[in-house]
């Protein structure tokens, strides 16, 4: 093990002291005290907490209840994120998954640092250390509920939040009592236990959550078997509160590979097969923090220190080398933030530090192959990548929410950040087939991201928004330096996103309505094209419309009839020429961009009982291309869910639910690589039955 592993141990004692400390630390200081409000999942309150979002806010959000999450009853966090407009997550083997918002469906780096992942609040991953997989990290099972702020985020939060951020918000200790349990098993070989529990101890307040899922796969060779605990405890002082997590998630996974050919998912002979039975994903993932606050009189202050530890091993099942890696980081931070002023003019200022030791290893145990030249093969056996990163993050901000006039308010902040990247190359510098190793260095970025909106609420029942936010990532350390031979060797530009968005949302005629309207312009897109290879300069544009829409049908058949929509129409463009000459794959600016549906759109309705509830949903993902030439295509598809429960007591429920209904073909995620078209296949027709215990 490396010294630069030893950050881990560092953030272990921080974190425990930390969380150890918090009581005494809850009764020094000499100010007033304040109370953390309890959140109350079904309302906007608990992202006033954690998310610092306001009905009024201008921007677009989304906020899924403790309900939602109960009824849905989620496997993947594709099942319930899916549901929001403008998302769409891709589900491909097991727990892995790709990220949409706004966006086309992001993979490599671009989805590692294009969405900004949080747990109440607090990042849980260091910037250039993302993961395309990182939901899986997340306690979505047991959360009090999930923010989606689509779009450039406020500037309280930095690099990643371009396209978007998903905040997962775990319930408040003491905002409820008791133990819940839930036992489900799944007609495709998956048993999932989930159990919650309520606590005091010496007057401090507990909350702890456990899931444990055992999933043999549909596919074969595509078991998944994984654990996730939180535990949160909240000490209310005379001068600070503080709220302590503790979070840990392991996983352990057969991955089944892309199974190849036109339309293949529609042919049941392959749809279960794996052509890649050899990968597997085994990761863990540690978090910790205290949230400590107090109220300085008008004011309120808030200080968050933080730890995470994260490791991963796997085979890269989507490359033509199908070589290992490895990679980890260890990562220790602090946030602060100051909120002060009259209530009509509230400035808050703040900022965050983060350092962080990271490491990534690539190694193709496979023989040469590929090439014209088997002295110069393109994809050479051995060891391709093998570096260490440590990265400083600093960033400062300040906003300013002033009701300049009756019924109109003004959001208006300004945020600087800067990163340093010092990368150590553990194997010679040079060039081996399509891998590029560069020499050891120092990277810095300097981002600056403004954010301005109003907002009116003048009128009855309704709130009308006009904002412009900007978006900037620093790149991940893998898309700095995991070079392929065609680039150069040279410091990244920032990925820019420019967005201008217009909404109203409120309730007309008893129906509760949200739409926006957004336009964004993208600079330095860095992704990867077809052929696996890297491209650092792009430009894209994306213009669009989502609506979501829920109300009541009244009494039926003495039970309450609800429903709820929600749809999202864009048009994702490339806007710039790709130079051919040294690739296969043309990009012609006009192109749409692959991989971003022109529609999604979820859509349920509800039946709820005195005793019995019915539930019926549907999803449509719309056609897309499959590769940024434009010459491949996926015809999207329909499918629909049925969920019941009955409630015995109300200490006792039993539930089932079945999912595509309609046994339809589909693909999960369509894709063309290396000339072929490829794809995970959807769960086919499938039936989960589970019981639901509290006290």
């Amino acid at each position: 093990m490396r010294t630069v592993y030893s950050s881990a141990s560092r953030i272990a004692v921080a974190a425990a002291f930390s969380a150890l400390s918090a009581p005494a630390f809850a009764q020094q200081a000499s100010v007033p005290a304040t109370t953390l409000a309890d959140p109350a999942p079904a309302d906007g309150d608990v992202v006033t907490i954690y998310g610092d979002r306001l009905q009024t806010e201008p921007g677009a959000f989304s906020v899924v209840t403790r309900e939602e999450i109960a009824e849905v009853a989620a496997n993947h966090p594709a099942e319930i994120l899916n549901t929001v407009p403008g998302v769409n997550v891709q589900m491909n083997s097991g727990q892995e998954l790709l990220v949409a918002i706004r966006s086309p469906v992001l993979p490599a780096g671009a989805g590692q640092g294009s969405f900004l992942i949080l747990e109440n609040g607090v990042p849980t991953r260091a910037a250039g250390f993302g993961n395309v997989n990182a939901l899986f990290e997340l306690h979505h099972e047991t959360a009090a509920a999930i923010e989606v702020v689509r779009g450039p985020a406020s500037v309280r939060y930095g690099s990643n939040a371009v396209h978007g951020l998903l905040n997962f918000i775990d319930p408040e200790p003491g905002a409820q009592t008791g133990q819940t349990l839930t036992l489900s098993a799944n007609s495709l070989q998956r048993a999932r236990a989930d159990a919650t529990a309520n606590f005091t101890t010496n007057g401090i307040d507990s909350w702890v959550g456990l899931s444990v899922m055992d999933d043999a796969g549909w596919r074969d060779a595509s078991g998944v078997d994984q654990q996730k605990l939180t535990w949160r405890s909240k000490w209310q002082g005379e001068t600070w509160n503080a709220v302590a997590t503790l979070a840990a998630v392991n996983l352990n996974q057969e991955t089944a590979g892309f199974i190849q050919g036109p339309e293949a998912y529609k042919n049941d002979s392959i749809t279960t097969t794996n052509p890649n039975p050899e990968a597997y994903r085994d990761a863990w993932a540690a978090r910790a923090n205290v949230r400590f606050e107090t109220d300085i009189g008008r004011d309120s202050l808030i200080i968050t220190p933080f730890g995470t530890v994260q490791r991963m091993t796997f085979i890269q099942h989507f490359l033509p080398d199908q070589s290992t890696e490895k990679n980890g980081h260890d990562q220790l931070g602090v946030m602060a933030r100051y909120e002060f002023g009259p209530d009509n003019v509230r400035w808050s200022i703040g900022g965050d530090f983060q350092v962080a030791d990271g490491y990534l290893s690539e190694v193709q145990t496979r023989p040469s192959f590929g090439g014209v030249n088997p002295l110069n093969p393109t994809f050479p056996q051995g060891v391709h990548y093998d570096y260490d990163v440590e990265t400083w993050t600093t960033g400062l901000y300040a906003e300013v929410d002033w009701d300049f006039a009756p019924g109109w308010s003004l959001l208006a902040g300004l945020r600087g950040e800067a990163h340093q990247w010092d990368y150590t190359t553990n194997v010679a510098p040079g060039t081996r087939g399509r891998f590029r190793v560069a020499p050891s260095r120092t990277d810095e970025f300097e981002l600056l991201t403004p954010k301005v909106g109003v907002a009116y609420t003048g009128l009855e029942d309704v709130v009308l928004y006009a904002n412009y936010a900007r978006g900037e990532r620093a790149p991940q350390t893998s898309d700095q330096y995991r070079l392929q031979n065609l680039q150069t060797i040279q410091r990244l530009n920032v990925e820019t996103l420019d967005s201008y968005e217009a909404g109203a949302r409120g309730v007309f005629a008893g129906i509760d309505y949200d739409v926006a309207v957004y336009q964004m312009n993208k600079d330095n897109f860095f992704f990867r094209d077809s052929d696996g290879l890297n491209v650092p300069d792009g430009k894209t544009s994306h213009l669009g419309v989502e609506a979501s829409l829920s109300g009541a049908l009244g009494e039926i058949a003495g039970g309450d009839l609800e429903w709820n929509a929600s749809a999202a129409w864009s048009d994702q463009q490339y806007d710039f020429n790709r130079n051919v000459a040294v690739a296969a794959e043309d990009i012609v600016d006009g192109n749409e961009i692959d991989t971003a549906p022109e529609w999604l759109a979820d859509a349920g309705l509800s039946w709820v009982g005195s005793n019995l509830s019915l539930g019926l949903s549907a999803e449509y993902v719309g056609e897309y291309f499959t590769n940024a030439a434009n010459t491949a295509t996926y015809d999207g598809h329909l499918i629909g869910h049925l969920r019941g429960a009955w409630r015995f007591s109300d200490a006792l429920e039993a539930f089932a639910i079945v999912r595509n209904i309609t046994d339809e073909r589909y693909a999960d995620r369509a894709d063309f690589a290396q000339g072929q078209d490829r794809y995970f296949p959807g769960e086919p027709l499938n039936l989960t039955m589970g019981v639901r215990i509290q006290n």
